[in-house]
């Protein structure tokens, strides 16, 4: 009988469970919403983010296309004395590195020092074009959580302001959880949007220095051709 009855207030406690209603789920999109003109912001901040990888990831990636044959070809034509098929070579290839050597090539003659200088400055100049958009990289992943906090500060502001607008100072805490529910929206926002900016920020400042060092590489391979004897 003992276990009858365990039996029966067992049965019914499993269907009480099964006849509650399941909690809701919420996604990103309904999520999002309740964050208010801050994740405007940050919404905009992201898609600024992923124009500016996108764009230099597509120019970095053309940066390092090269032929493999273009230093050979650039030292057969200079030995040869065909300086201006050299300097048509540079311009074909269209690359940060073409574009130094096409500068060192309309040195020839000229000191080795300030063939040299030519050369880096061009480099540097063309580091330079490659990094653009980084700062405004950088600026986002450092900036999107700052707003996402700030974000938290005044919906938290806006919260006690309305619990100090109740009778007596009272609030219900269903209320009181919506609007910190609220607030912490846009730190999650701000996190997400700045997290994302600052590992495509690195990535895109790895992927340059790759090229730097290609661009070093041929600034040396370039000087020694000009040391070879003809």
């Amino acid at each position: 009988m003992f276990f009858q009855i365990d039996t029966i207030a067992l049965t019914e406690e499993l269907m009480n469970q099964a006849v509650e209603p399941a909690q809701e789920s919420i996604n990103l999109w309904e999520m999002a919403q309740y964050g208010g003109w801050i994740m405007i912001i940050l919404a905009i901040l992201l898609a600024g983010a992923c124009y500016i990888f996108i764009e230099r990831l597509v120019i970095i990636k053309q940066a390092t296309k090269e032929d493999k044959s273009f230093m050979d070809r650039i030292r057969d034509y200079i030995h040869d004395g065909k300086i201006d098929s050299a300097i048509n070579l540079c311009k074909q290839t269209n690359t940060p590195s073409a574009h130094m050597i096409e500068k060192g090539i309309t040195r020839i003659g000229r000191p080795m020092q300030d063939v040299q200088v030519a050369v880096e400055n061009v480099g540097n100049l063309e580091v330079g074009k490659l990094e653009k958009g980084l700062v405004i990289m950088a600026t986002i992943a450092g900036g999107a959580p700052m707003l996402g906090f700030l974000g938290t500060v005044l919906g938290m502001v806006q919260t006690f302001y309305n619990m100090a607008q109740t009778s007596g100072g009272v609030i219900e805490m269903s209320a009181l959880s919506t609007g910190m529910y609220q607030a912490m929206v846009t730190t999650i926002g701000g996190l997400i949007v700045g997290i994302l900016a600052m590992f495509a920020y690195n990535y895109l400042v790895a992927r340059i220095d790759r090229v730097v060092r290609l661009l070093e590489s041929r600034t040396l391979e370039f000087m020694d051709l000009l040391n070879e004897p003809a």
